[in-house]
């Protein structure tokens, strides 16, 4: 039960002007509650009238935060008693999580009352449940987490894929990665001819597994008709690059790397704080420096572009960091706004249909209204 019920024609909230994407939040699965949640909704809120929530959990526990950061206009209660705990096993979820505010959120988007779900809950559970109640698209085997990873090309970020949702991935796997980080890459962050560059030890032809070499391949061949230009292998170091808007790659090597990433973002800014307060002087170097040294740390702070989305499924899922304070949780609202409000749902599943139609009949169709997924 919400709130207040939704009435016919005026979006969740009656009384109201319809907003144009409303987004289905689990306000129970981060490590620093529901207050963190709540407080990172209203940070989004200020900044875009055209967005409204669905907000699952306790229901006495989420309405008095709502009115004192007076979210009531924008955001609709959905009770669910029960936490998927970040401990939780996966099938134990599946089995007996109905009267969890995870799996209420998903059940927002499988309605259709909310385009895009947001997350801070277990990575597995959440998976697991968007697979069973959203279902994954026609021709994909295995959905992947996308994530962003700061670079220096236009955008800022570069979308890499897969983040873990699966550790193992065959050519077919790595060939619909790439065709669904080109779709993420021009609706989510407006790039028009994506670049998508495959991971592997070396951009020689001959190195890598053979598993590598079918998928680059694979991806050579759709790449011209699919709207995006392939660049072939690249190496890790290519991440930060800017040359690249999409880097594909299994789950194993994906999920590494975005860890060692933000270790190594959390040791330069510790390093950096060591060194600034080591002596009178230093700390003189700091003040002198402090407008550079707060862009650096903005630029590598991780809460900043917070959000992996599960690529895949019959419905856009948004998984935020357990971690996540109001900012971190504002930046996923923000990514899941722009996804949702350019219809990313709908123009993935065509792209991977266009896929499929490709290896079976040879080409691409033409996509209707002209519109580019």
């Amino acid at each position: 039960m919400s709130t207040t019920e939704p009435q016919q024609g005026s979006g969740i909230i009656p009384g109201a002007s319809a907003p144009k994407v409303v987004l289905s939040v689990d306000a129970m699965g981060g490590d620093l509650g529901p207050e963190a949640v709540v407080a990172g909704l209203a940070r989004a809120a200020r900044k875009n009238p055209d967005i409204a929530f669905i907000l699952h959990g306790p229901r006495e526990r989420l309405e008095p935060l709502l009115a004192r950061r007076r979210l009531g206009g924008r955001c609709v209660v959905r009770d669910a008693r029960g936490v998927v705990e970040m401990s939780a096993k996966p099938s134990q979820v599946m089995r007996h999580g109905e009267d969890t505010s995870m799996w209420s959120a998903l059940e927002s988007v499988r309605s259709g009352e909310a385009q895009v779900c947001i997350s801070c809950g277990n990575t597995g559970a959440l998976m697991a449940l968007s697979m069973m109640r959203l279902r994954k698209l026609p021709g994909v085997a295995r959905p992947a987490i996308a994530v962003l990873w700061p670079s220096r090309n236009e955008t800022g970020v570069t979308v890499m894929l897969d983040a873990g949702a699966d550790v193992r991935a065959d050519p077919q796997d790595l060939l619909r990665f790439a065709l669904m980080g080109a779709s993420y890459a021009r609706n989510g962050l407006g790039v028009r001819h994506p670049r998508v560059g495959l991971i592997n030890v070396g951009t020689e032809e001959h190195k890598g597994r053979s598993e590598l070499h079918e998928a680059h391949d694979l991806i050579s061949a759709v790449a011209p008709e699919a709207n995006f230009s392939f660049a072939g292998y690249v190496e890790g170091g290519d991440l930060t690059s800017d040359s690249l808007d999409v880097i594909v790659t299994d789950g194993f090597t994906g999920n590494v790397a975005l860890k060692a990433a933000e270790g190594t973002a959390r040791f330069i800014r510790e390093t950096l704080r060591a060194a600034f307060a080591h002596s009178p002087l230093s700390r003189l170097a700091s003040l002198l420096a402090y407008t550079s040294l707060r862009r650096l740390s903005k630029r590598i702070d991780p809460r900043r572009v917070n959000g992996g989305v599960f690529l895949g499924l019959n419905g856009t899922v948004v998984k935020s960091h357990g971690s996540a304070d109001a900012t971190a949780v504002a930046a996923a609202v923000k990514l899941a706004w722009q996804l949702g409000e350019s219809g990313f749902t709908e123009k993935l599943a065509a792209r991977v249909a266009s896929a499929v139609a490709l290896q079976q009949d040879a080409s691409l169709p033409e996509e209707e209204g002209g519109q580019d997924t």
